[in-house]
């Protein structure tokens, strides 16, 4: 296991995180590569379904930016983002997944540096944690 990189879907809602990812990188910040970021309007936006399918066809975590609370471009979108999220790592744990492997995180536009340490403090949370439990059953 010493070689496992893992998979890790990254939702970034539009106005803030997305724009933070985009600081990190327009700052050259080092971070590791093994993150996709798919951009959403908002981190309400993103479907329990969602996450499920992103676990389900293989990733190894799963990441929900959005905007700090009161900061919503949507008024109330982040808040109801984290009642969702909270639900799902309970769904997650009846499936036999360590909830650490979905993470809701607040990064705002101006937070470039914020956004690379999460992405790097995640991706090595998933790396102590190991591959999904999906590959484990498929073997």
């Amino acid at each position: 296991m010493a070689d496992f990189e893992p998979r890790i879907v990254t939702f970034c809602c539009n106005w803030c995180s997305y724009a933070g990812a985009d600081g990190a990188g327009v700052a050259r910040l080092q971070m590791p590569t093994n993150f996709r970021i798919i951009r959403t309007m908002c981190s309400a936006r993103v479907d329990p379904e969602f996450v499920l399918r992103a676990f389900a066809k293989g990733a190894d975590g799963v990441m929900v930016l959005g905007c700090h609370p009161a900061d919503c471009h949507y008024i109330g979108g982040n808040y109801r983002a984290r009642r969702r999220i909270a639900l799902l790592r309970m769904v997650l744990e009846q499936y036999g997944f360590d909830p650490k492997r979905l993470k809701l995180e607040w990064v705002s536009a101006s937070e470039g540096e914020k956004f690379q340490t999460t992405i790097v403090g995640f991706v090595e949370t998933i790396k102590e944690l190991g591959p999904t439990p999906l590959v484990k059953e498929a073997n």
